[in-house]
């Protein structure tokens, strides 16, 4: 297929974090979709890369080295993604296991505050159910959906481990202007995530557009599964304004979000090459 003509998808997780599927069963599926270029971005690891670049190879499938930080900005959860990252950039790797030690931390606290509550099991009980995983939330949720513990996913983030109930240990978080500070730094571009789903208000958006793009932000993801055209519109004016590369994807979770479908979102995303080549063309200005 030519490029020119393909789709892409820029925005995927694997099992390495809450995603379902492994990188090599992403990279799978990427070319059933035949998809031309996939990134995998998991939450703060891209300890799925090489997995996923010799399936890549193999299959033929171009492959954008990725990863998504989690950030705080003012209260409100931000993602900044980061392609073309520099596996092998130490100062970089070594935030980024600053990061994986924070979570694993907190995930032992959550399982105390969840057996505080009744919930018979242990950490290490919730480890092997997920041997090969970076443990999330999701994780959590299913494994008290799978065990019976609530009647779905759904009810455990409502019930216990969502934001605002009693059993959620929050995160340690960067600011987002770090993210995009860290990425440059592994030697990525640096994007602001579904910036629609920030719930902010239309003049807080566009200030943290503003400050952002101050800090060097690279670009918005401006395609998008669940964006509405008015919204699309809305972060495609804001790259404009602040002239800003857009970028797209579909955040597919597998059956941790199974309306979400690789490539296709929710049946009508088209991601067209042409905006991963304007950011290979970006990346490629960079000393």
């Amino acid at each position: 297929m030519d490029p020119i003509e393909a789709y892409i998808d820029l925005h995927t997780h694997s099992t390495e974090s809450d995603g379902m599927l492994s990188p090599e069963a992403l990279m799978e599926l990427a070319a059933q979709q035949q998809l031309a270029a996939i990134a995998l971005t998991d939450h703060d690891t891209v300890s799925g890369l090489p997995a996923a670049r010799r399936a890549a190879e193999r299959l033929g499938i171009e492959l954008v080295p990725g990863i998504e930080l989690s950030t705080d900005y003012c209260g409100t959860e931000v993602h900044i993604l980061g392609y073309y990252i520099d596996e092998a950039n130490t100062t970089f790797l070594g935030k980024v296991q600053e990061f994986c030690d924070a979570r694993e931390e907190r995930n032992k606290k959550m399982v105390l505050r969840l057996q505080e509550e009744g919930f018979d099991f242990t950490y290490e009980e919730l480890r092997a159910a997920f041997p090969d995983s970076v443990l999330t939330r999701a994780h959590f949720a299913r494994f008290l959906a799978d065990r019976g513990y609530v009647r779905n996913m759904a009810a455990a983030f409502r019930q216990y481990i969502g934001n605002s109930c009693r059993c959620y240990v929050p995160r340690e978080r960067i600011t987002p202007m770090e993210a995009v500070s860290l990425i440059h730094q592994g030697g990525g571009l640096a994007f602001f995530a579904h910036p629609m789903l920030c719930s902010m208000g239309t003049d807080s958006l566009e200030a943290l557009v503003a400050s952002l793009k101050d800090h060097g932000l690279d670009g918005l993801e401006g395609i998008y599964s669940t964006y509405t055209a008015k919204q699309e519109r809305t972060v495609r004016d804001l790259a404009e304004k602040y002239a800003l590369l857009i970028s797209g994807g579909s955040d597919f979770h597998g059956s941790n979000k199974p309306d979400i479908r690789l490539g296709v979102g929710r049946g009508r995303l088209q991601i067209p090459y042409c905006c991963l080549q304007r950011i290979k063309d970006q990346k490629a200005l960079l000393p």
